[in-house]
This record gives structure tokens, C-alpha cells and sequence, in this order.
């Protein structure tokens, strides 16, 4: 990236921070899709913000033209979840101006500034920037979304590799949480969470990348497990379900998440994670043979569901 593309990511960084975006969403991937947004180009002043149309892949496609960022096809979920639902919000973005009506599941379905945020940007740099700052955070969208994300309770999680991320705290994210610190480093070899979702948020970790230099491909996150781990030392790819109240590893499931992964060079590996015993009871009839069931209350042990080895992918 050029010095003059770091310098308008680093500027649309500062507007999300001022703007009171939610720390989650104060990230590369976002600064780009505001400036896609907003047609700044590497050396284009923000005084000539406009206001284009623009689905997700156009964003993607300007992204790579003119800030040499390749996102793969399957980041488009990610960009909706976690960049431009927060940004609609905030009142940033309004969807489908040209035809409210459009259906959710439309190949057509796209973004633009609203007319506020577009004032907002065009001022950037100039006296007038504090004035319709104070005018944009007066906007009741911004504020109900700046309250909700001030009020969430947090929690913190130890990674394999010693990061510390934040989830929203209880229900199902205590049973995540112990899925990373005392399931991965237990029982995977050398493990690398690739994705991690939370309950409230939605998707936390996403390793794009990884995923990708693996052959595994989401095209829809709604199927997606609660936690990948893959374990680099035996290229297995752990595929992890939290149980709370639904959705252990039954061969309904085990079904669908075999063709999700079916063309990853890992082996799968499939784990249904209980909190404690009584959940696992509720369960235990439904559990698909050839998995894995972890209990959190009893982090050393782990129960086999039958097959020819323990705790290792079936090909």
C-alpha cells in the first residue's frame, strides 16, 4: 500500500474512532469500506466525497483497484456482518435507497451514505468538521448504537498464541471461552483459532487467510460452527459446537458440516462442548458417532463416540 492509500486507511480510521463507530468495527476492513463509500480515492480530497451505489463485491472490486487490498470472495459475509450492518446502525449507510423493497436475498441488494454522513465526510479537514460532527453524533441512531455497545457487559479470552480478545460476557460465550482456554491447548497440537463467533456480535475471529490456504470456503456463516481450531502440527481441522440449549453434533449436523468442509486439505475432527454434565445428559442420545464430546466442568477428559481411533478425523 502506497503512502497516500496508509494515510487516507489511517484518516478513515480517525473519522470511525470520532464518529463513535464500536471498537470491533475500528479496523482496515472498515476504513476501506468507508472509503469505497465514499469514492475517495488514494489521492482524492474528502471535499469531493460522493455518494455512489455500491453492492459488496463493487466495494471489493474498487478496494483492489485502487488500495491493492484483495479480500477472497467468501470475506463478503464478513464485510456485511461486522462493517456494514454496524455502519446502517449508526446511521452511516442506508440500504437499497433506489428500491427499499428489494428482497433480502437480491443479488442487487446495496449500500450509500446517507445524506448526513455525506456532509459529515465532505467536511473532513475544514473548520466546519466539529459542528457537523456534533450534528451527526446527535443523530438517534448513533446514540441508541453507542449505548447498546457502552452497556454490554465484556469478557476476556486468552488465545493459544497469548492475544487477549473480547466477547460479550455469559450464556453461550462462557462455554467459548472455555472451548480456547482449556479445550484448545488440552487437546489440539500447536492450535489456531481461524474462526470464533459470539453470541451477541456475531463472528469475532475470522482468519480469512488461513481459511483460504486451507480450501475452506463460507459462503454462508449462518451454517458456520461456533469455533474452528486447527491443529498445525497434525493438520486436522477441529470443528467445535457449543451446547448450551441446541445444536450438539447430531448426524444431521455431522452431515452438513462434512459437506461444508468436504473440500479442505485438513481431516475434520468433529467436538459437540457441553458446560457440564447435566447439558451433556439432555444430549447424549442425539450425538452423531465418530465425534468428539468435550465437558467444560471436566476439562482433562473428553468421551469418544465410537470409531476405530480417539480424537482424529475419519476419512
Amino acid at each position: 500500500m502506497s503512502a497516500s492509500s496508509s494515510t487516507r486507511v489511517r484518516q478513515a480510521l480517525e473519522l470511525l474512532q470520532m464518529i463513535g463507530i464500536p471498537r470491533e468495527q475500528q479496523n482496515e476492513r472498515s476504513a476501506l469500506t468507508l472509503l469505497a463509500l465514499a469514492d475517495i480515492k488514494p489521492r482524492k480530497s474528502w471535499r469531493k466525497t460522493s455518494a455512489p451505489l455500491r453492492r459488496i463485491t463493487e466495494m471489493m472490486d474498487w478496494m483492489r483497484e485502487h488500495y491493492e487490498v484483495r479480500y477472497a470472495p467468501n470475506t463478503r459475509e464478513t464485510i456485511r456482518r461486522q462493517t456494514l450492518h454496524q455502519f446502517v446502525q449508526h446511521g452511516l449507510l442506508i440500504e437499497n435507497p433506489d428500491k427499499p423493497d428489494r428482497p433480502i436475498n437480491s443479488p442487487h441488494w446495496c449500500y450509500q451514505l446517507s445524506a448526513e454522513a455525506l456532509g459529515l465526510l465532505k467536511s473532513f479537514g475544514t473548520p466546519a468538521f466539529k459542528t457537523q460532527l456534533r450534528k451527526f453524533r446527535k443523530n438517534p441512531a448513533a446514540s441508541a448504537l453507542q449505548a447498546r455497545h457502552r452497556d454490554l457487559p465484556r469478557e476476556s479470552v486468552r488465545m493459544p498464541g497469548g492475544a487477549i480478545i473480547e466477547i460479550s460476557a455469559g450464556g453461550q460465550n462462557t462455554l467459548i471461552r472455555a472451548i480456547v482456554e482449556e479445550f484448545a491447548p488440552r487437546f489440539v497440537r500447536s492450535p489456531k483459532v481461524i474462526l470464533l463467533g459470539d453470541a451477541a456480535n456475531k463472528e469475532i475471529i475470522s482468519d480469512d487467510a488461513t481459511m483460504k490456504e486451507l480450501g475452506i470456503c463460507l459462503p454462508q456463516r449462518g451454517k458456520a460452527p461456533d469455533v474452528l481450531v486447527h491443529d498445525i502440527q497434525r493438520d486436522w481441522l477441529v470443528i467445535i459446537e457449543a451446547v448450551t440449549s441446541h445444536g450438539p453434533v447430531d448426524q444431521k449436523r455431522k452431515n452438513e458440516l462434512t459437506d461444508l468442509f468436504a473440500k479442505v486439505r485438513p481431516g475434520l475432527v468433529f467436538v459437540s462442548a457441553f458446560p457440564d454434565r447435566r447439558t451433556f445428559t439432555k444430549f447424549h442420545a442425539a450425538i452423531a458417532w465418530e465425534t468428539e464430546v468435550w465437558i467444560a466442568e471436566t476439562p482433562d477428559h473428553m468421551i469418544h463416540f465410537n470409531g476405530e481411533r480417539f480424537l482424529g478425523p475419519y476419512q
